[in-house]
């Protein structure tokens, strides 16, 4: 006999932001279904309902385009129509145009920041808005960031930024939701994964074999981590916890200067000094 450890069978959660089956969202939708959810999913558009109509099979799946307030109101309205109530929103959205390659943070082109910012941040505000009133008063809203925003990777460029600001938005959004229910906003913060998003990020790879050396357990965060996360954020057993970001780096963060790894460096330098 199964436990509903998490207390979410049977309940209701919209999951934006599924590509793939790599993609976090598809992680954290799956985690959610084995334990008893009705998952919706939200995709950017048609043809990526296409793409995943063989991986989603029967699933129930809407369209929406966060860069469109009306596309936001008319997905409302068709979940207004088909569930009396929701109990959990994951948002797994985020764009970073790099199409012309690693540039300086301060080379960042106006609407390459804005449009990023418009998709990868405020989507999370205008969805929580739209969503307020059906959302319950115990409902929780789960978004995804990284472990960190502090550290100026030059191939990440100016999503550091943006992503800082979802973390600050989360805490806001907590704040002001606090007038009139008790929805907890929380984000998910893993470290370096292995999906077809970052792929496209310039030096992502290196970057990626890198974390993997700093990880004390010289693996690197898998998906599925940041999913388990993310399920159990969503359910009623974390109610303590609010307008927080989880850290999920598998230690990455107490072990840059790891002996051995300082080893490698400091004899490869010397090395290179000596020819």
């Amino acid at each position: 006999m199964s436990i509903d450890f998490l207390q979410l069978a049977e309940k209701t959660v919209v999951v934006f932001g599924v590509a793939n089956r790599k993609s976090v969202a598809f992680h954290v939708a799956k985690t959610l279904e084995e334990v008893g959810v009705h998952v919706v999913y939200v995709v950017r558009n048609e043809a990526r309902r296409e793409s995943l109509r063989k991986l989603l099979l029967d699933r129930e799946v809407h369209v929406c385009d966060v860069e469109r307030e009306d596309e936001i109101k008319q997905l409302l309205e068709a979940l207004g129509k088909r569930h009396a109530c929701v109990h959990g929103l994951v948002h797994s959205i985020a764009f970073g145009d790099y199409s012309e390659g690693p540039k300086p943070f301060h080379e960042t082109g106006k609407q390459q920041f804005l449009r990023a910012i418009d998709i990868s941040c405020y989507s999370l505000i205008a969805l929580s808005n739209a969503f307020k009133e059906l959302l319950v008063d115990t409902a929780s809203v789960v978004t995804i960031s990284i472990s960190t925003t502090r550290m100026a990777s030059e191939n990440y460029g100016f999503m550091g930024p943006i992503k800082a600001a979802l973390d600050s938005s989360v805490a806001f959004l907590a704040k002001s939701f606090s007038s009139f229910s008790t929805i907890r906003f929380n984000a998910v913060a893993p470290g370096l994964l292995k999906t077809s998003a970052s792929a496209g990020i310039p030096g992502y790879v290196d970057s990626f074999l890198y974390a993997e050396q700093v990880i004390p357990r010289g693996q690197a965060v898998q998906t599925q981590e940041a999913a388990n996360v993310a399920a159990f954020l969503l359910s009623p057993r974390s109610s303590g916890i609010n307008a927080q970001s989880v850290v999920v780096d598998a230690g990455m963060s107490i072990n840059y200067f790891d002996g051995e790894i300082v080893r490698r460096v400091t004899t490869a330098t010397a090395e290179d000094k000596s020819e």
